[in-house]
């Protein structure tokens, strides 16, 4: 098969009922949460998780973003920071579990997405009347993306609705900040007061003891590899990078629907940053569900050039890196 070949199709509705956690955090919860013994701040965000979990359950009545009154019960919000791989998703999924519906889970590119798809007040209407909306991913460097969706927090928090963020931080090198907080609170402004800060520390397990990416295939090779696995794609990087252009960014998830493995020919730095930002929205499906890579070319590494990675857009670059190679792996 060949993904440049296919055509995804999704309806409004589906994509509503497709805000869920992604199929490798199915059966997380807080309990298969394993803290790491070296950084007391992950048994506190777990311990945090079960009581914001516990508040949603109880369904709340609206609340006013201004008004004197504070939420008697605890704030409506809860937000996790931390770096690369502490396990931040897999709190947020095992929030999302843990209470019962209506409720919506996507990563923040998902979210702006569907309000393209469906237009902001379509996407208020059908998301008030949840009681959580967990965002993944949380991203701070386009102004516009942003605003839309601090707009669509206020919207819902306004109608009751618990929402709980994450973000992913820039890691602790060349006297970088590691935390992101006061810049969520800042976007946020208004709402700063309804969110409970929680921070996770800890090194990027994914990297953790692991070997560096596998070095790029043979082209031969890489063919041989693909037939063997059914399921299997096989694209010229430049052909999927064609696809990836004319496809939505909102059915990434469903062109990878019955696919079981991910090859890659004569792969290269992507061209320029739109490329390199559908590159990190495909590859954070991929990381979804749990679809193996393997390439030809360059390595994965290398997939955003230097001046991409001291751009506006870095920590989405270094966020894909991470993922695209523990796939590869």
């Amino acid at each position: 098969m060949r993904l440049s070949d296919r055509d995804p199709r999704i309806s409004p509705d589906e994509l509503i009922e497709n805000l869920v956690p992604p199929p490798r955090f199915n059966s997380v919860s807080f309990d298969t949460y394993i803290p790491n013994p070296d950084e007391p701040s992950q048994a506190a965000a777990v311990e945090a998780g079960r009581v914001f979990a516990a508040r949603v359950s109880v369904r709340r009545k609206k609340w006013s973003l201004f008004g004197s009154r504070e939420d008697e019960a605890g704030k409506l919000g809860l937000y996790l920071d931390g770096g690369f791989g502490v396990g931040k998703t897999h709190l947020l999924a095992s929030l999302w579990h843990a209470v019962p519906g209506p409720k919506a889970y996507g990563t923040f590119v998902e979210l702006t997405n569907m309000v393209g798809v469906l237009t902001f007040p379509e996407a208020v209407r059908r998301l008030s009347g949840h009681k959580l909306l967990a965002i993944d991913e949380f991203e701070l460097d386009d102004p516009g993306d942003t605003m839309l969706v601090t707009r669509l927090i206020k919207e819902l928090i306004a109608a009751g609705v618990h929402v709980a963020a994450t973000s992913n931080t820039l890691p602790d090198k060349l006297g970088e900040g590691r935390f992101a907080a006061a810049d969520f609170l800042r976007e946020i402004q208004s709402m700063s007061s309804k969110f409970d800060v929680v921070r996770v520390d800890g090194p990027d397990y994914r990297h953790r003891g692991l070997p560096d990416a596998p070095p790029p295939m043979a082209a031969s090779e890489l063919e041989a590899k693909a037939a063997a696995r059914q399921g299997s794609t096989i694209d010229d990087f430049d052909d999927l990078c064609k696809a990836l252009a004319r496809i939505h960014p909102s059915k990434y998830g469903r062109l990878l629907d019955g696919v079981s493995a991910v090859h890659l020919r004569d792969v290269k730095p992507a061209p320029d940053q739109n490329v390199g930002l559908r590159l990190v929205a495909f590859g954070d499906r991929l990381y979804d569900r749990d679809i193996p890579v393997a390439v030809s070319g360059q390595p994965l590494s290398e997939l955003f050039t230097d001046e991409m990675l001291r751009g506006g857009y870095r920590k989405k670059y270094l966020r894909a890196v991470s993922r695209l190679v523990a796939l590869s792996r």
